[in-house]
């Protein structure tokens, strides 16, 4: 499979398709509970969140957010079951260390759970905090930091 993916800034029209993204990722890598919060995010329209297009379909999305001059937040990250595996998520994780080395960052935060933590543990990021159910019953909040 084709792995030259696009990206674009989130519009209210990719609301489905990122909530079906979503679905399709629990409970696996998120809890059924995030869904309102989730859902909720996307309605306040984040304007630095993008989702990621591949042969004209949305197979993921990702924000690289915050205020802080030294760090942002990396977001709602998430990936399409149909296209885990053929490096979308290294694609993904290439472009928030170069956005974030582009603005000087001094590192990312990242907000993962004891299940995708080993993802971001790949590329350099460190956990800094764990708390058990952070996410909902049996999904574990792992705070990790990724220094640029």
């Amino acid at each position: 499979m084709k792995t030259d993916i696009s990206f674009r800034f989130y519009a209210r029209q990719d609301r489905e398709a990122c909530l079906n993204i979503f679905d399709d990722n629990c409970p696996e890598f998120f809890a059924p509970n995030e869904r309102v919060d989730y859902a909720d995010f996307l309605d306040s329209l984040p304007a630095e969140y993008e989702v990621s297009v591949l042969n004209g379909v949305i197979v993921g999305a990702y924000g690289l957010e915050g205020k802080e001059p030294e760090w942002r937040n990396l977001n709602w990250i998430l990936i399409s079951p149909k296209v885990q595996g053929i490096g979308i998520g290294s694609t993904f994780m290439n472009r928030v260390v170069s956005k974030g080395t582009a603005v000087n960052l001094t590192g990312i935060k990242i907000a993962a759970s004891h299940l995708s933590a080993p993802f971001f543990a790949k590329y350099g990021a460190l956990p800094i905090r764990e708390i058990e159910n952070g996410w909902g019953i049996g999904m574990h909040r792992i705070d990790m930091e990724l220094t640029l």
